[in-house]
């Protein structure tokens, strides 16, 4: 099973948006991003999409839901704040289930998760780090998680 974890588009900044924080949209730069994360993931296999409820989450997978005809499905183990093993434990659910999947998450719920990986049982290819519009992608096999993969942001 292949999982691919993505962190939100780029949704302009906290500051500068007056209402409350889960409902900030993605800015143009990041729905330009969305499209071309659909694009690199739209022949990935991926039949389930997992987002956060915030907007920008649920928004930078709609371009692949589309492409995928695969509806987005909101989970608050994504949701920002949430705990790491909360994350992998959807994600350990997915796996019974998917071939492949897509999660949506944010800043703090992706280390944490990749961290609880490095830790435990994957092996990993590339340095920790998750900006805004990369992706994680991690391999189950032989029982456990056992590899993960750094895709940076697209190049616009």
């Amino acid at each position: 099973m292949r999982l691919y974890v993505i962190r939100h588009t780029h949704a302009g900044h906290r500051s500068s948006w007056a209402g409350p924080d889960d409902l900030r949209p993605l800015s143009t730069k990041g729905r330009r991003q969305a499209e071309a994360i659909a694009d690199h993931l739209a022949s990935a296999g991926i039949d389930r999409l997992v987002s956060s409820d915030s907007v920008r989450c649920v928004q930078s997978l709609e371009p692949l839901s589309q492409r995928l005809g695969v509806p987005v499905e909101l989970d608050r183990r994504l949701r920002e704040g949430a705990a790491g093993e909360d994350a992998l434990d959807l994600a350990g659910e997915l796996r019974k289930e998917h071939a492949a999947a897509a999660l949506c998450s944010h800043g703090d719920v992706i280390p944490d998760m990749l961290r609880i990986l490095k830790a435990t049982t994957a092996r990993f290819k590339d340095p920790l780090q998750w900006p805004k519009a990369s992706t994680w992608v991690l391999t189950w096999d032989d029982g456990r998680w056992t590899r993960a993969r750094y895709i940076p942001p697209p190049q616009l």
